[in-house]
């Protein structure tokens, strides 16, 4: 009898122990992995992005895929031009155009954006090189030749002869969200192919960088560190798209201090697209004058929010005007999409060529009105503008002219001149003008425009007298035999 109970004891002990297991192996988690598959199509290959977070560490995130799909189509570029050598005792005398010229180096970044050879880097990057060099990231260095070039959105165009070439894919910049990661590829201080993470801080940002009248600046901000050489690199998202190429640094040292920024690939893809159809980008506006809305302005136009693009000025004959559009009208969507400022107006525009039709929609005396809008180019025209067409109208003795803008005539005081925008081997840079040099009158008659320039030279062929302005404000006058 006594053995049947202890046999009862034991079941009923070995019963409890077998309960209590399966409860703790129940309530204790053991960590794991968690995979997340994308079905995204990223190539013809049907490549698929697999983003690794951690159960245990909510949030993390593996970059490797992004950084092995994207650090080998991210290339180094290295660039000579000519600079001058000072020498002050000859600068007294005889002025800076008398110093002696001297090779200079500079080196950026690209991206490979086809399997043939055409790289996207910064304007900024290979503007005045004599000769551009490309080093992939196998080591292997060509020579390239520049398609085209853009100082208002600061994109240039490569060209190297080589074939199946990795290279990144576009993404979709519009899509960025504050807090989302990104990674920054290029070649910063002169290293090879450098991998950074960071986030995206904010977007359409305007640093007043770019040149020209028409310039486009809506940044993306991020805190992935940038330094000297990342210029002209890759910003892509953790699939390994682009959607930005990094271009600036706000720093008082020039190194990383926690803000950098990137072109959008939104502004990208459509300049790089016109550079290699046209030689030359098809830059569509509306015809207006444009700031941002502040408090003042919103209360004073009746606006339900502190947002858009006041328009101050409408331009005759411009696409704006033959719409119906006034001053005092706030532009707050364009082709259905959000303006909040400026910048994002510009970004929006920036996507189109002149001909094509956009909508427009606005505030006018509190009333939210929408009209469709046909763009023209700076010309006031819908024509294409082609390389030749401005090599022809706009080169003069080497030099790129451009009618000089209403910014730099208020701030020079002039009502008139051409402005020199870059500078090639030739008579002017010869004589010692460089970019940025201010033209008033040629042979003794004043100037408004690159045709003027042209036709009081005799189409390029005479020039007895030079006068204007440095961009210091000092004025020049050069005079030539009798």
């Amino acid at each position: 009898m006594k053995g049947k109970y202890l046999f009862g004891a034991l079941f009923m002990a070995l019963l409890g122990a077998s309960i209590a297991l399966f409860a703790y192996s129940k309530i204790m988690v053991k960590p794991t992995v968690e995979v997340t598959k994308d079905s995204s199509n990223m190539d013809s290959q049907n490549a698929r992005a697999y983003l690794t977070s951690l159960e245990t560490q909510e949030g993390q995130i593996d970059f490797t895929y992004a950084a092995e799909k994207t650090v080998h189509a991210v290339v180094h570029v290295h660039v000579k031009m000519e600079g001058t050598a000072d020498n002050p005792i000859m600068d007294w005398f005889y002025g800076e155009r008398n110093s002696k010229p001297q090779p200079v180096n500079g080196y950026g970044s690209g991206v490979i954006i086809s399997p043939d050879g055409y790289i996207i880097t910064n304007n900024h990057v290979i503007e005045n090189a004599e000769s551009v060099d490309v080093t992939l990231n196998d080591k292997r260095t060509f020579t390239a030749k520049v398609i085209g070039r853009d100082p208002g959105s600061d994109i240039a165009l490569l060209k190297i002869k080589a074939d199946n070439l990795p290279f990144i894919k576009y993404g979709d910049s519009d899509q960025l969200k504050l807090g989302q990661w990104v990674l920054a590829v290029g070649n910063p201080f002169n290293l090879t192919s450098t991998v950074t993470a960071g986030i995206v801080s904010a977007t359409g940002r305007t640093l007043g960088l770019n040149e020209g009248d028409y310039r486009i600046e809506s940044f993306i901000q991020t805190d992935a560190a940038l330094n000297m050489g990342n210029s002209g690199g890759a910003l892509v998202d953790t699939k390994g798209l682009l959607v930005g190429i990094t271009s600036a640094i706000l720093s008082p040292s020039g190194a990383y201090a926690g803000n950098s920024f990137a072109i959008p690939v939104s502004i990208v893809k459509k300049v790089v697209d016109d550079l290699k159809e046209y030689g030359e980008v098809q830059r569509a506006i509306i015809g207006v004058n444009i700031q941002d809305v502040d408090a003042d302005i919103a209360a004073k136009e009746k606006l339900p929010e502190i947002k858009g693009a006041l328009i101050t000025r409408v331009i005759p004959d411009g696409s704006a005007e033959k719409a119906g559009m006034k001053a005092n009208d706030v532009i707050v969507k364009f082709d259905g999409i959000d303006v909040n400022t400026v910048s994002a107006l510009q970004e929006q525009v920036g996507k189109h060529r002149p001909g094509d039709k956009a909508t427009v929609t606005f505030m006018r005396d509190g009333k939210e009105m929408t009209i469709p809008i046909v763009l023209k180019n700076v010309a006031g025209n819908t024509k294409v503008v082609t390389a030749a067409m401005e090599d022809s109208e706009d080169m003069v003795f080497g030099a790129e002219l451009e009618s000089l803008g209403s910014d730099d005539m208020n701030s020079l005081n002039v009502d008139y001149g051409v402005k020199v925008t870059d500078i090639n081997k030739g008579k002017f840079k010869d004589i010692g003008m460089a970019k940025g040099y201010i033209i008033l009158s040629v042979n003794g008659k004043k100037v408004k425009s690159p045709a003027d320039v042209k036709q009081d030279t005799n189409n390029g062929t005479t020039l007895k007298s030079i006068e204007g302005i440095l961009p210091d404000g000092t004025v020049f006058n050069y005079q030539f035999g009798k």
